[in-house]
This record gives C-alpha cells, sequence and structure tokens, in this order.
C-alpha cells in the first residue's frame, strides 16, 4: 500500500506542477494580447443592446473613448455604472464617448441592468466575448481609454474605476494635462 500511496501523491505532484506551468503561460499570452499605450486600439463592430444596429468602434474617430467591459453578474459593474453615467453626462458634448461592453452575459439581464443604473450611454453587446482577448480582458470590469485618433493611452484600470482614475484618464484622451 505505501508503494501505490507514493505512486499517486507523485502523480498528484506532477499534475499540480503541469497546472501551473499551464497557468503561467496562459498569463503570458494574455500579457502579448493585452495592447500597448499609443498603439491604435483594436477594432470592433458589435450589435447596439437595444437594437440591431452595428457600432463599430472606429466609429467614434474624431472623439475620445472611455471603452468600459462589463457583465451584468459583476458586482463592481453595478458599483461603478453611476460613476460612468455621471462622466458622460458631463463629458458629452467635449468630445467624450463612454462605450459600454457587456460581455457573456444574458440580454435580457444586460438590459435589466441598464434599465435599473438608468445608463444612457451607449451599451454594445459581445455576447461571445469575442472582443474579450484583443483587449486582453481577464475580469469585469476593466477600462481603457482611447483618444481621438483611436490610440490607446492613459492607463488600463482592471477592476472598478475611481473618480480620479476615471478624470485623469479623460484628460490623457482629450490630450489636457492630467
Amino acid at each position: 500500500m505505501p508503494g501505490r500511496l507514493r505512486i499517486v501523491l507523485q502523480a498528484a505532484a506532477v499534475l499540480v506542477v503541469a497546472l501551473l506551468l499551464a497557468l503561467l503561460g496562459w498569463q503570458v499570452f494574455q500579457k502579448d494580447n493585452e495592447p500597448d499605450l499609443g498603439r491604435p486600439a483594436p477594432n470592433f463592430t458589435l450589435p447596439h443592446l437595444n437594437s440591431e444596429e452595428e457600432v463599430s468602434l472606429a466609429s467614434f474617430r474624431g472623439k475620445a473613448v472611455v471603452l468600459n467591459f462589463w457583465a451584468s453578474w459583476c458586482g463592481p459593474c453595478k458599483d461603478e455604472a453611476p460613476l460612468l453615467e455621471s462622466a458622460w453626462n458631463r463629458y458629452k458634448d467635449k468630445g467624450v464617448v463612454v462605450l459600454g461592453v457587456d460581455a457573456q452575459d444574458f440580454d435580457v439581464d444586460a438590459q435589466r441592468f441598464v434599465d435599473r443604473a438608468g445608463i444612457t450611454y451607449p451599451i454594445v453587446r459581445d455576447k461571445h466575448g469575442s472582443t474579450l482577448g484583443h483587449y486582453g480582458v481577464t475580469g469585469f470590469p476593466e477600462t481603457w481609454f482611447i483618444d481621438a485618433q483611436g490610440r490607446i493611452v492613459g492607463e488600463h484600470v482592471a477592476g472598478p474605476l475611481t473618480e480620479d482614475d476615471l478624470e485623469r484618464n479623460i484628460k490623457i484622451a482629450l490630450g489636457e494635462p492630467a
């Protein structure tokens, strides 16, 4: 019996090491997929949440974009939604678009989230998460800032935004001193 136990424990140890190596490889791959600051933001075209209309990131060229990835089941997303709505109302007439990308979610849940949060900024649906890899998104919420030329600028905020994060990076996206 001790011989079998030793073999089982060795196999378990090898399995743990293999899983850790796979996780390390995945993290390296994800980092390589994360867009570099100053580079063009990966374009996408996705359906608007409330219609069949297709929305392209490139259609916002000439405006600064706050690109926020979220899902209705994400607690921190619920907390930051009022902050993003406030920024949208404050900056939409100054050349800033807040664009929400609802990913890996059910249509009805996403719509309920938008209605409850009173969101009026544009929301697109990425039902299957096709844009996530292009931006290196590993969780929700995550936010990117894009300047009027379509380049990624400022900070990539993984996790909930703060008022300071949002204000500082909107200024950077507008080309103003932060």
